[in-house]
């Protein structure tokens, strides 16, 4: 296993967490005293909807040195009215300091009908992000082709950010990467039946930030339970196995690497 993580020293990242859920409860600041407690001081916060902007700006206010914003339209959350919910997104975009536009991307788990107006709201917001110099955070669920589709005809020098969830295959992983992403590594690296461990072996670690996608997607030993950034550590340390390196050196190298992506 790998080596107890040295706290003074070494910093882990979240690289997407929606631990703004629990902003105005005691149970945020309970989450961030693990996270504090397990050396992750770093947490970037993607909003889902109108609703959740101002959960975010509120977790930030309440923990400026640590959480930072991202903004942008869930695809799950796009319906026929998406041109109007956008441009109240681009409302706050434009009053607010955020370091990408996310999550977004392609959903096609739960309603294959929305595809059209998902694209649709994909492109308009990566060309914010490009407009504007950000890194986007992409959501891709039984979506590969069409976020594939999506990002090759917006390529440019412009396009970068992180695949957020990556749970494809090592052919999907490379497409990613030779597109500008890096790979958003959470809690399905721990599962056994998932495959993504050999994925990611194969990965060199330059290309992958960790994440926890709280309160979604627990890893083992918690998986089944809502997830907490804290949890990252045990991310971190299934990653540390695979590439048989000390975890506070994982923690050094991933986040380095959110640091490229979101210039802080």
């Amino acid at each position: 296993m790998a080596a107890q993580i040295d706290l003074k020293n070494q910093t882990l990242t979240d690289t997407h967490t929606h631990i703004y859920y629990h902003a105005g409860t005691p149970k945020l600041a309970e989450q961030m005293q693990r996270c504090f407690d397990q050396g992750i001081t770093r947490l970037f916060l993607p909003n889902v909807d109108i609703d959740s902007m101002e959960k975010v700006f509120e977790t930030v206010d309440a923990y400026p040195s640590n959480c930072f914003p991202m903004l942008g339209l869930h695809p799950c959350d796009v319906k026929e009215n998406f041109q109007e919910v956008l441009a109240t997104i681009r409302q706050r975009i434009d009053t607010a300091k955020i370091y990408a536009i996310g999550e977004i991307g392609i959903d096609l788990y739960w309603d294959k009908s929305t595809l059209a107006w998902q694209q649709g709201a994909f492109h308009q917001q990566i060309r914010w992000a490009k407009e504007m110099g950000l890194p986007i955070s992409i959501h891709c669920r039984e979506a590969f082709d069409e976020v594939f589709e999506v990002l090759e005809s917006e390529k440019d020098e412009r396009l970068f950010g992180i695949f957020h969830c990556f749970t494809g295959n090592l052919e999907q992983a490379h497409r990613a990467i030779n597109l500008g992403f890096m790979l958003g590594i959470g809690g399905v690296l721990t599962f056994k039946k998932a495959g993504l461990d050999a994925v990611v072996k194969e990965i060199d670690l330059k290309h992958i930030v960790l994440e926890t996608d709280a309160p979604y997607l627990a890893p083992v030993p918690f998986r089944g339970k809502e997830n907490e950034s804290s949890y990252l550590y045990y991310v971190a340390e299934k990653l540390a196995d695979i590439h048989e390196m000390a975890i506070d050196k994982i923690a050094e190298i991933t986040t380095e690497n959110s640091k490229l992506i979101f210039k802080i």
